[in-house]
């Protein structure tokens, strides 16, 4: 029985031995060359070698060579197996057809800015306007360059996640706009009113 849970990290490492087989090191390269570590996370290590031994141990890749260059360590070159193709397929069918609900940081802070003042909160967004703002900047310009050498295919990824950020940053003007006008506004003891006009009985 399978046991790997599923992940986007782990689903990376299969695509990637579905193409070739490969060393550990060599996955994490064309995760970063490829810009998919904007979706992936491959920043640990440590972290892909965990998923590789995971993957390993329910059969899904397995050593097909070990590599052995002068004074350098030896490297696992791992392949894919029919389990893990299944499992890869079946995890790509679930991922996209069916939505999944996601509890994003943002959001959670979002659900939490009342503790804050208007002033404070107003301060905290234009900060993250300016870090979206950028991040959608250098997205448009990653697919413009790459829409010249590359299938669309390869750029969806991309695609979603810069109408994503932008869409973000349009909420963040409008809540922006709102809090400078004073049309979205609070305070503890109006909260704390509101709370207790709303409370349940016991």
């Amino acid at each position: 029985m399978t046991m790997t849970k599923r992940s986007s990290l782990a689903l990376a490492v299969l695509a990637l031995l579905e193409e070739a087989p490969m060393h550990p090191y060599r996955m994490q390269q064309l995760i970063a060359l490829r810009g998919k570590d904007k979706v992936i996370n491959v920043s640990q290590r440590a972290s892909l070698y965990s998923t590789i031994e995971r993957l390993s141990r329910d059969g899904m890749i397995r050593i097909c060579e070990v590599e052995r260059d002068g004074v350098r360590p030896e490297r696992s070159v791992y392949e894919i197996t029919d389990t893990g193709r299944a499992t890869a397929y079946g995890w790509l069918t679930d991922m996209l057809s069916v939505p999944t609900r996601g509890f994003p940081d943002f959001y959670a802070a979002l659900a939490h800015a009342p503790i804050l003042t208007p002033e404070k909160l107003q301060e905290l967004l234009a900060s993250r306007r300016e870090l979206v703002a950028a991040e959608v900047a250098g997205l448009l310009d990653e697919i413009t360059h790459g829409s010249t050498c590359l299938p669309s295919i390869l750029l969806l990824d991309a695609e979603l996640l810069c109408r994503t950020r932008a869409t973000e940053l349009d909420f963040i003007d409008d809540v922006l706009a709102a809090l400078e006008t004073g049309t979205m506004t609070w305070t503890r003891e109006s909260l704390a009113e509101l709370t207790r006009a709303n409370e349940l009985p016991l």
